[in-house]
């Protein structure tokens, strides 16, 4: 389906392409930054929305609430918010640009996704709102539509991203914020009453969309707004295995948990609703398809239990989820082969290794440390070259990473592999100062 085209050449400083958008209240174009030379979303407010004396003042507290969040968050799987312009003739937000859909488009009984990839778009929302909520936020709309989904050419969904944050409810903040807003379909109970929010609200909302992602429908429906908010605050949604084949009780249970009528019910944090969504995975209570061999979530779980990783916050470790090559070794297989100029680094994530020099064992790895890593740390490429051969000893898995593909990681992220490899080193020099001083001891 083509975009709508406009007539529109620019707004502020910032080149239209095209309509990606249209609702009541706001537009949402495609755009160039040419400083940047990047794309952009540019959701733009209809001047008519701020000029109705009923819509009008909510209007320009969802834009000063995005405004106030300009260059603020920072996570792969939220959208980050570039600008904000209070232009007279209608307010605009400049976000980042994410290619593909919103899960809306699966929310039909006719488009509905793999069990296994709804767990796993769970996981991922549930990591990033647990990030917005560390940074003192309250999202207040999650559903379907605010949840972008990117796309691979064969149209599967790569990733995803929490979107719009106008509803946002900000606990630091000291200006008048709005109250009861939201859509009505994923609102828990004490958000239709008007109480004090925590994170649990949003907790209740994302499992409404896991719900609707599942079953093609939300967990209540009915022909009228106050029918719908009893429903809401007094029926109890109907079991999914009854809507859906194939869907476990466990599975079930972690959603309706999500969506117990009172906070205290739910899940308290969003580890916790994280791991019972990870857990599904990985006690094979959804099934794995056609999906990949390891899921996203899987390798973040994964690294987040090795040693290596254990400075690492969610961001850089979601980052290197998604730019590491993931590798697996045969018994037997050689990584290194001395006199060789080394190009890759690897920290073991599974399996052991055992380090030869001139056929002499001088060294047994396991996971959570690496090896190689003078492909990244030597200046010259002599440096580079390996002294050692490194043979798999047990069937392992590495992450591995290239000089080239650590120049692409964010400065924050490098710093914490530099750091983690002073560690590594530090432990190996004391290694070999005891085996000098306590040759004994050491055999």
């Amino acid at each position: 389906m083509t975009s709508p085209v406009t007539s529109i050449d620019r707004i502020g400083k910032y080149r239209v392409l095209r309509v990606l958008g249209e609702g009541a209240t706001s537009e949402v174009f495609l755009g160039h930054d040419e400083f940047n030379d990047r794309p952009v979303a540019i959701k733009r407010v209809r001047p008519s929305a701020l000029t109705d004396r009923h819509g009008g003042t909510q209007q320009a507290h969802f834009f000063a609430a995005e405004a106030a969040l300009v260059g603020q968050l920072h996570h792969p799987n939220v959208v980050q918010i570039y600008d904000a312009v209070p232009d007279p003739a209608g307010p605009y937000v400049v976000m980042e640009y994410v290619p593909g859909t919103t899960l809306r488009e699966f929310c039909r009984q006719d488009a509905l996704l793999p069990l296994e990839q709804v767990v796993e778009i769970g996981f991922k929302c549930a990591m990033a709102l647990d990030y917005v909520w560390r940074q003192g936020l309250i999202h207040r709309d999650v559903k379907p539509a605010n949840i972008l989904a990117t796309l691979s050419p064969a149209q599967q969904i790569t990733d995803v991203k929490i979107s719009d944050f106008g509803s946002v409810l900000n606990l630091s903040a000291d200006t008048t914020q709005v109250f009861r807003v939201g859509s009505l379909a994923y609102m828990p109970p004490e958000q239709l009453d008007g109480d004090a929010l925590d994170t649990r609200a949003d907790i209740y909302a994302l499992g409404a969309v896991l719900y609707h992602l599942i079953a093609g429908r939300p967990p209540f429906e009915a022909p009228t707004q106050p029918a719908l908010m009893s429903l809401i605050c007094t029926a109890q949604p109907a079991p999914l295995p009854g809507l859906r084949a194939g869907v476990e009780p466990a599975v079930d249970e972690v959603v309706q948990r999500a969506l117990a009528k009172s906070p205290a019910d739910r899940y308290q944090d969003w580890h916790s609703f994280a791991q019972a969504l990870s857990s599904l995975v990985a006690n094979q209570h959804v099934p794995r398809g056609n999906l990949q061999a390891v899921l996203d979530s899987e390798r973040f779980n994964l690294l987040r239990s090795l040693e290596f990783f254990n400075q690492f916050g969610d961001v850089e470790l979601w980052e290197v989820v998604h730019r590491a090559k993931w590798l697996r070794y045969p018994l037997a297989h050689r990584i290194y082969k001395r006199g060789e100029e080394g190009n890759t680094f690897h920290i073991i994530a599974q399996g052991s290794v055992e380090v030869y020099r001139e056929g002499q064992r001088v060294a047994h790895l396991g996971a959570g440390t690496s090896v190689g890593e003078m492909a990244y740390l030597a200046p010259n490429p002599e440096l580079r070259r390996h002294s050692a051969d490194v043979v798999v000893t047990e069937p392992a898995a590495t992450i591995a990473f290239t000089p080239e593909a650590m120049a692409r990681l964010s400065p924050s992220c490098r710093h914490l592999f530099d750091e983690a490899f002073i560690r590594v080193l530090v432990r190996r020099l004391h290694v070999a100062h005891e085996a000098l001083a306590h040759p004994r001891r050491i055999l």
